[in-house]
């Protein structure tokens, strides 16, 4: 029976699901962290690895010898040298689209957060505001609809695709920046256009794009200058996309009037994060794809990689 270990569980499962798609697969052990100098005492003489966001490099490949296979808790793989495990013949495989609706619905939930402040509101009457006012109503802030606004799409695959679905609902206009445009999804309310249109007419910036060597940093002080005066940014994505020190000064001169991110580019966050302090920014712990049927899902389609690969014939191989 093969030995599978996962060295952080934690970030995956921490209490509220079970691991019951991958018990019989093998002998379970199950750490909750691992520590870069935890990783090869770990992993031991396992065969198969998964990982989330522990750092597989190729100095613990060459430690590990016993490795005949890598699991990546995730969709994005960044943190296995996959060139290396492919040197060694070592497969290494993601779990793609598992959280398609759950971060599109994320994505919305901070829209409407930025645009109700319920947050504030509810803090607001549990403080006695409520009790203490003349009036039967009162808002702290102005409150957006959303009817008849933009919304700028960049990056559209499956979640950006959700996100427009969902758009669609509450009657918003949808621009869309994509380096492959389909034409034929175009009609009335979506467009396909350069990056430079959809700052210049979208009332909220939505990010959905991959982290590559040409979206890093894409989001700095020439684009949020191009952003529309009082428009909103979004970022569920991935941190390093904005140069953040950036993001803060667009808030900070009024020229946007909110963001939300459920990314940055150091996580966790650290205490010097430009961000964390901002004026009129949402900040959430990369929490967007981890509702409990989105991590269900993960778990099951991790385990039927293992599956696959035990039958010889892998799926959703990455290296």
């Amino acid at each position: 029976m093969a030995k599978i270990v996962i060295l952080d569980g934690h970030s995956v499962n921490p209490g509220d699901i079970t691991w019951k798609a991958l018990e019989g697969l093998g002998e379970l052990i199950i750490y909750d962290w691992t520590s870069r100098e935890e990783t090869v005492s770990h992993i031991g003489d396992a065969e198969i690895v998964l990982t989330n966001k522990t750092r597989i490099t190729k100095e613990v490949l060459a430690a590990c010898p016993g490795i005949r296979y890598i699991g990546v808790l995730a969709t994005g793989y960044n943190a296995v040298d996959t060139e290396a495990a492919a040197a060694r013949g070592i497969p290494v495989t993601n779990v793609p689209a598992y959280s398609t609706s759950t971060v599109a619905q994320f994505t919305f939930a901070l829209i409407l957060e930025l645009c109700h402040h319920v947050g504030l509101h509810d803090a607001s009457v549990k403080n006695g505001d409520w009790i203490r006012s003349r009036d039967f109503c009162y808002w702290l802030r102005p409150v957006i609809e959303l009817e008849g606004m933009t919304l700028g799409i960049i990056g559209f695959g499956q979640i950006g695709r959700r996100v427009a679905s969902i758009a669609r609902g509450f009657g918003l206009r949808l621009l869309v920046f994509t380096p492959h445009p389909d034409p034929a999804l175009e009609d009335d309310t979506l467009k396909f256009v350069s990056l430079d249109q959809l700052l210049a007419a979208s009332d909220i910036v939505s990010m959905h794009c991959p982290l590559t060597d040409s979206t890093k940093h894409m989001m700095d002080r020439e684009a949020f200058g191009k952003m529309k005066q009082g428009s909103m940014f979004i970022n569920v994505s991935r941190g390093p996309l904005v140069v953040e020190q950036d993001l803060r000064k667009a808030l900070e001169s009024g020229h946007l009037l909110g963001a939300a991110c459920d990314v940055i580019s150091r996580e966790p966050m650290q205490p010097d994060n430009p961000l964390l302090h901002a004026p009129g920014i949402l900040l959430t712990p990369h929490m967007a794809w981890g509702s409990v049927a989105a991590r269900n899902r993960l778990l099951e389609t991790a385990a039927e990689n293992i599956r696959c690969w035990m039958e010889g014939r892998p799926v959703h191989v990455v290296s």
